[in-house]
């Protein structure tokens, strides 16, 4: 799975990867040879339940993509429950407190440490016997920490968060961010753009990876790699499928002289 996707994010290489929600086991055969580094599931916005979860992250796994599972809140034994899944990396939405990311550090780079011990770790006010810091280095050793950029509190707290040890990296959430900014889906707004752009600036500039999530509009995916985004997470098997579906029914309804009328298909929220 992973040059793994740590080793690739040490190199400062491009990590790529889209949502998945199919659960099918077929599905995960049409994915492997479309190039990508990691699959994306999100059990924030997507109903899996904690089998579905162990399954996909098993199966992805086992075809050499990484699963990075973004946790239904900030919640260290949430984050806990997906590492045991199989997550290799775990997303924590709507992070906007210097505590929240240690917890989710905790929770990725110390498991199973927990409790006051590892608050105490965490906080500065314990530092590890050399026994226990290298095994937990050793178990913990691929896992990687992601947060969420999606508010304007977070983008105003941000050199706080990203100074937090253990952490790996951000993805922005562009849907959240423009609404919080009083901007909803102006993702080509001058205050928008400068926003996204002053976040992969510092989380790049401080050795973390960054990325931005759309579900459609690859351009912008391109866009903010040159600004220095080098997490790739686009769209979703679902957005996909429904963007080539009505393309085609569009273009044989065309030919055959039936009406045509389609959309692209609704944005899913994450």
């Amino acid at each position: 799975m992973a040059l793994n996707l740590k080793q690739k994010l040490s190199n400062n290489q491009n990590i790529y990867g889209t949502c998945i929600l199919s659960t099918s086991p077929i599905w995960s055969k049409v994915v492997k040879d479309t190039g990508l580094d990691f699959v994306f599931l999100d059990t924030e916005h997507v109903p899996l339940d904690r089998t579905e979860l162990t399954f996909l992250c098993q199966v992805y796994s086992a075809h050499g993509m990484a699963p990075i599972v973004r946790i239904p809140s900030p919640d260290p034994y949430a984050a806990c429950m997906a590492k045991d899944a199989g997550a290799v990396g775990v997303l924590a939405p709507y992070i906007e407190s210097k505590s929240q990311v240690q917890q989710m550090v905790g929770a990725t780079k110390y498991r199973p440490l927990k409790g006051d011990r590892l608050q105490k770790v965490l906080t500065g006010k314990e530092e590890l016997l050399s026994a226990l810091k290298s095994y937990l280095q050793n178990f913990n050793q691929d896992s990687l920490c992601f947060i969420n950029i999606e508010s304007s509190i977070a983008v105003k707290n941000l050199d706080e968060l990203l100074g937090v040890p253990g952490l790996d990296g951000i993805v922005i959430g562009p849907h959240d961010l423009s609404i919080n900014m009083g901007l909803p889906e102006q993702y080509e707004h001058p205050d928008f753009e400068r926003t996204v752009k002053e976040i992969i600036h510092k989380a790049r500039a401080k050795g973390l990876a960054a990325g931005i999530h759309f579900p459609a509009h690859p351009e912008y995916q391109i866009k903010y790699v040159k600004e220095g985004a080098n997490i790739v997470l686009h769209s979703s098997d679902m957005r996909l499928f429904s963007q080539k579906l009505a393309e085609d029914m569009g273009n044989i309804k065309k030919a055959v002289g039936d009406s045509h009328h389609w959309s692209t298909g609704s944005e899913l929220a994450i």
